[in-house]
């Protein structure tokens, strides 16, 4: 069977009536129903708006519909990753503080059934084109089953890991094994007990899978060119009990996280590195190690991701505590190096629990394809450039996504000029406030390019952004608009500011997701916003309800 790649290979149309008619018409139309999507939805219902969502997988929930690769978690810890709709963590409790997609995909259910999502949301489509008339105020959006839908409002919720990346290997129809990418791991898993298995890429969701499959696999390679600068879970189980007793606390919670630079509970502190004597900062640094999730990240010292003597500190701690854990010194020196990869933390790093001490297995080994790159696939296993082959029964490519704008550029977006947002983006992309894009009339984004996106809690970034939209749509009815689009003008200004955020910190030295991300012939920019939550919340608020920034035109 070929490998899946597109989510276009699962398009089908599942009716003929309702959401799924052709030539539907909305006042809103929103593509995506994870996190972003519902929530967008669920404000505009409020304000009367009757939104209709197109879904490209079988089911509410986004990422964590696709996302079943083995060990397949989330890297935010509850209670701050989910809604903060009263009606919907109110009867909802968790069974541990970073919590499998199994349990993601029962919180979606549950969402639906307080919401009711699904009656206004047709699934297995794909949006392939899509344009605003300027004469009607409308867009026509068309997908991959040939339906056509108009709407007034047309709502991006895609995200940024809407589109999968595989490089372009030659060979890969050619393999005699099973072959499937992390983000499209069939529902019914994968056998892999006594089996080889080749596990490629160390993002994230390498890190997941490797975790998951090594103590059962024959044996298993991991096929690394950066290693990944993981930090601890700190996983735990959680009771009933003890998150019901917190909840009077949670709408002061879910406040506090959108003041927070990441939109976590804990923020970047207010003191320098070396405002500390060594004895302190290494006590300060254990307490954020052992506090487990992303507080070493961005709950450290405040120029740990600005100076490169004070990040430098942070990654001799990082080191000190992975080696101690691998006794093999070539795997050790491979995975956590004396010498940095690149500034800890201009990655954003994967939360492990026990990912080093699978490589102490002897079954399993790392190769290292920094300078010996996978030149084919072959019938057998893996070709490097060297000639040498790695015998295969499975492969995990886990090489993630076209990051932050793939989703947008893949989904035939087409602007008033006739220029596509895939062709104008090629160079650099362009936004404005990271929920708007000039010469794309009433189309608003989120979760996507320009906004905290990757540095950050995605339901506290899409909450900000998604109050946002709701509120620009209500204020362009409200004052007779027939449409409103960002200046030129406006977009490069936010373009130049995101890009002088950038600037002030180590983000530029490292081909990362943060830049842009790694895949060949893309541009090299800024694409999240890294000014923090409370600062963006208050400079995109600015722009409302006078649409600072925009042409507007009255009906």
């Amino acid at each position: 069977m070929p490998l899946k790649t597109e989510l276009s290979d699962y398009a089908q149309r599942l009716g003929t009536e309702g959401v799924y008619k052709d030539n539907l018409e909305a006042d809103v139309l929103i593509v995506g129903a994870g996190f972003g999507g519902i929530y967008c939805q669920h404000e505009l219902r409020k304000q009367g708006f009757k939104p209709i969502i197109f879904e490209a997988g079988n089911d509410i929930g986004g990422t964590w519909r696709w996302n079943c690769y083995p060990g397949a978690r989330v890297d935010s810890e509850v209670p701050v990753y989910q809604l903060s709709i009263p009606e919907v963590w109110k009867d909802w409790t968790w069974t541990e503080n970073y919590p499998d997609y199994r349990e993601l995909r029962k919180y979606f259910d549950h969402v639906d059934k307080v919401l009711g999502v699904k009656k206004d949301c047709a699934f297995d489509t794909v949006v392939t084109d899509a344009q605003f008339n300027e004469n009607t105020g409308k867009w026509t959006v068309k997908t991959a089953d040939g339906r056509t839908a108009y709407a007034r409002h047309l709502i991006v919720a895609a995200g940024f890991a809407a589109k999968r990346y595989v490089p372009a290997w030659p060979g890969i129809d050619s393999f005699k094994g099973v072959i499937h990418h992390s983000s499209f791991w069939p529902d019914e898993g994968v056998d892999v007990k006594g089996k080889k298995v080749a596990v490629i890429g160390t993002g994230a969701s390498g890190v997941q899978v490797t975790q998951e499959l090594a103590p059962i696999a024959g044996e298993l390679k991991v096929f690394q060119r950066t290693p990944n600068l993981t930090v601890p879970m700190g996983r735990k189980d959680l009771t009933a009990e003890e998150q019901n007793a917190a909840k009077v606390h949670y709408p002061e919670l879910f406040a506090f996280r959108e003041r927070c630079f990441g939109g976590f509970l804990f923020d970047i502190i207010e003191k320098n590195t070396f405002d500390d004597t060594p004895e302190e900062r290494e006590a300060f640094f254990h307490k954020l190690w052992d506090n487990g999730g992303f507080a070493f990240w961005i709950g450290n010292y405040r120029d740990m991701l600005t100076s490169p003597e004070a990040n430098r500190e942070a990654y001799n701690f990082w080191a000190k505590q992975i080696r101690k854990r691998i006794g093999d010194p070539r795997k050790r020196d491979l995975l956590a190096p004396l010498e940095p990869p690149h500034p800890f933390g201009v990655k954003r790093p994967c939360l492990e629990q026990n990912y080093h001490e699978q490589f102490n297995r002897e079954n399993v080994d790392i190769v290292d394809i920094s300078k010996n790159a996978i030149a084919e696939i072959v019938p057998e296993g893996i070709k490097l450039a060297d000639g040498t082959v790695h015998e295969a029964d499975v492969i995990a490519i886990a090489t993630g996504f076209d990051i932050t704008t793939g989703g947008m550029t893949s989904m035939g977006l087409r602007s008033v000029n006739g220029t596509t947002l895939k062709d104008e983006w090629k160079k650099a992309a362009y936004t404005y406030l990271g929920t708007t894009c000039s010469g794309y009339p009433n189309m608003y984004f989120l979760y996507g390019p320009h906004g905290p996106t990757l540095l950050s809690n995605g339901p506290t970034s899409v909450e900000i952004q998604g109050r946002w939209i709701a509120d620009a749509i209500k204020q362009a009815e409200r004052q007779g608009l027939k449409f409103i689009d960002p200046t030129p003008e406006a977009s490069q200004k936010w373009k130049d500011h995101i890009n002088e955020l950038s600037d002030s910190t180590l983000f530029p030295t490292t081909v990362s997701t943060y830049m842009g991300g790694s895949i060949p012939g893309k541009a090299r920019e800024a694409v999240n916003y890294s000014g923090g939550m409370s600062d963006y919340h208050n400079e995109i608020r600015a722009a409302l309800p006078g649409f600072k920034g925009f042409r507007t035109v009255a009906k």
